[in-house]
């Protein structure tokens, strides 16, 4: 029965892979045409000519409809999608705390002792090793400290990823859950081209800047993992909503960056600081009145930081002008 069952299954996906193969191609008949399905008709016909391809082809799609997506979750057969943001990935078997069966029946008084050891066992096999608890402490806490930062789900799932990369290469040993933890999630930002510094990580982290930054510098290159340089100009938006600036201040600054980052000054400083400084320097050719002060906050630098790349981008911006 196994052996039939393996058959009908490979050769429903073998006929879907052969549809999906044929949609899309060139039709045959004018040569012009595209082919697509028609899903009302179950048809594979070309959009020029009209012409029918394929006929009653077989629906691979549930027999019932919804309407909203109410309907559609109460008639779903299937429960929800893995995640890498739970220990389990989300395939775990759940008992409910209350004491009733499937039909929503309250169970017998006799039960519900029974249902209680479950419930305990079930947790207890849960997290039944070291490494498990420690994946789930670990991802608790990145679900945190995302949802502090504000990041997108991508970047939450990427950083469960590199934190389970790094349990699995045993690089955990003698480091603080909450600092690899940090680092995988200010590793996720790197990748995801989401603009956080160290600064806003540590604010919302356990462990300190310091920290921080060795254990991302450690498990980065363990893991191979391949970062791109920060480019100041994705924390230009972010800077200039929080400082309420106008658009010709934004686009001046982005051009002022644009100029320093071709001219390689912004190599080996802080992006916060080359973008702060972009925005100060723009608010002054612009006639504005923004402090150093109110950008270094904003950006979380020092008005030291500030005043040093306003020097060297005024030098960079000055010579562009000379020689152009």
């Amino acid at each position: 029965m196994s052996n039939m069952n393996t058959y009908s299954s490979t050769r429903r996906r073998s006929e879907e892979t052969k549809e999906d193969s044929r949609e899309g191609s060139t039709c045959g008949e004018c040569e012009s045409g595209t082919l697509v399905h028609n899903s009302d008709r179950h048809e594979l016909v070309c959009n020029e000519c009209g012409l029918v391809v394929e006929e009653e082809s077989i629906d691979y799609g549930p027999e019932w409809r919804a309407f909203n997506h109410s309907e559609r979750q109460s008639r779903s057969r299937v429960g929800a999608p893995t995640t890498e943001l739970m220990h389990d990935r989300g395939l775990t078997t759940k008992i409910d705390w209350r004491d009733k069966d499937a039909n929503g029946r309250t169970i017998q008084p006799e039960q519900r002792s029974r249902m209680q050891r479950l419930r305990k066992w079930q947790q207890r096999i849960r997290t039944g090793d070291a490494g498990e608890r420690n994946l789930k402490q670990a991802l608790s806490e990145i679900s945190r400290m995302s949802s502090a930062l504000g990041v997108p789900h991508s970047v939450r799932e990427v950083a469960s990823v590199i934190y389970q990369k790094a349990l699995d290469a045993d690089l955990i040993r003698g480091r603080s859950i909450e600092g690899v933890a940090t680092a995988s999630l200010y590793a996720a930002c790197r990748q995801e081209n989401i603009p956080r510094s160290l600064d806003e990580l540590a604010e919302v982290s356990r462990v300190d800047r310091k920290e921080i930054g060795r254990t991302y510098r450690h498990i980065s290159q363990e893991l191979d993992l391949v970062m791109k340089p920060v480019d100041p100009t994705q924390y230009l938006p972010r800077f200039c909503s929080q400082l309420d600036v106008d658009g010709e201040i934004r686009q001046l600054a982005k051009e002022i960056l644009e100029t320093t980052v071709a001219s390689g000054v912004h190599s080996g400083k802080s992006p916060t600081g080359c973008a702060a400084a972009a925005i100060y320097l723009a608010a002054q050719r612009c006639n504005r009145e923004i402090t150093q002060r109110d950008v270094a906050d904003v950006a979380q630098v020092t008005v030291v930081t500030i005043r040093n790349r306003y020097q060297e981008q005024v030098e960079v911006v000055d010579e562009g002008l000379q020689s152009a």
